[in-house]
């Protein structure tokens, strides 16, 4: 089958024909028709230091899919060829107190698709049961593609009361531009949207942020007046990995306020400790998605009217993925979807 694989261990990635996966007994193998590229796509295709650190090679990447069911185990119950489907991108344990207690997101075992072992960037995936999703017939197969990060936006935005709030986004790549629908969509009364790179922010201003800023260029207190805010922000999601841009959210939030952070800052990251304690923030790490709480909220809300689609800029036929990679690269992109 055609897959990309990450078989060097340097810059790039590259197109080969290697076997088909065989499906155990609880596994469901799926045709891949839609594939999305996810930031941590292009850490492994720069071969970065994290990705030196974490990957062993050869490896089929990507995690961010959707397809056709084309073949079961004997053991699978709910699944069956030709039903359209996502799935989970965490495999876990099942046994650790975590899973056990029904909070899978939280397993300290989890092994990620496309990371740990061999991912979505193929013609054919094989997957645990338990991690595949099924795909409402309402919702378009390339929107399915990237219901991973969509996962996450939805995660980080419902982590708090948004009803009445007004919302600071640190980072306006596609979790942060899609967090702005979701915020508005359960009634958040100000999303304000922070970022350095002008396409990305006409982007969140599109998907309904009331103001978006780029802050090497303006503050963010210059449009409290415009937005009927006093004394900063109740909720704030930090979607950047941007150290600056943390402790700029962590300046603009109203005593009491709470914070989600998604965003992967470096371990080298310092923070005014005064902001955190003296105005009684708090502070949650978010990783994944709520399994599968998550799922079905985002389900739903699509259901129920929430778009997205505005996210989705590119759509690439696979063939030409070096295309793909290199728009991802220059930023000026949402989400990027490889057909197949």
């Amino acid at each position: 089958m055609k897959a990309l694989v990450k078989k060097f261990p340097k810059k790039g990635i590259w197109m080969d024909d290697i076997p088909e996966p065989k499906c155990g007994t609880n596994d469901v193998k799926i045709k891949i028709t839609h594939t999305a590229i996810c930031g941590t796509d292009l850490h492994i295709f720069n071969w970065d230091n994290w990705a030196k650190r974490t990957l062993e090679l050869p490896l089929i990447i990507g995690h961010e899919f959707c397809g056709i069911v084309e073949e079961v185990g004997p053991g699978v119950t709910h699944y069956k060829p030709g039903q359209r489907v996502s799935g989970e991108g965490h495999i876990t344990c099942g046994h650790c107190r975590n899973c056990r207690a029904g909070k899978r997101h939280l397993c300290d075992q989890t092994i990620g698709i496309g990371i740990q072992r061999d991912g979505a960037f193929a013609e054919f995936l094989v997957i645990p049961e338990s991690n595949v999703f099924p795909i409402h017939d309402e919702i378009p197969s390339e929107i399915a593609s990237f219901f991973d990060p969509f996962g996450n936006a939805v995660h980080t935005s419902l982590s708090y009361e948004m009803v009445g709030e007004d919302v600071l986004i640190t980072g306006a790549g596609p979790i942060g531009i899609m967090a702005v629908a979701i915020c508005n969509f359960v009634g958040a009364r100000n999303v304000v949207v922070t970022d350095i790179n002008d396409y990305r922010l006409e982007l969140a201003k599109a998907m309904g942020a009331n103001k978006v800023i780029n802050i090497a260029k303006n503050s963010i207190k210059e449009f409290y007046p415009e937005l009927n805010m006093i004394n900063g922000f109740d909720v704030g999601l930090e979607m950047s990995g941007n150290p600056d841009a943390f402790n700029n959210m962590l300046d603009h939030m109203y005593h009491g306020g709470k914070i989600a952070l998604l965003g992967l800052l470096p371990k080298s990251t310092n923070i005014n400790w005064d902001n955190i304690i003296f105005k009684g923030l708090k502070v949650k790490g978010i990783y994944g998605r709520e399994m599968y709480e998550t799922w079905y909220k985002m389900t739903q809300m699509l259901k129920s009217g929430l778009d997205i689609s505005k996210v989705l800029t590119h759509r690439i036929a696979i063939d030409d993925y070096e295309k793909a990679f290199k728009i991802i690269e220059s930023g000026d992109c949402g989400k990027v979807v490889l057909e197949w």
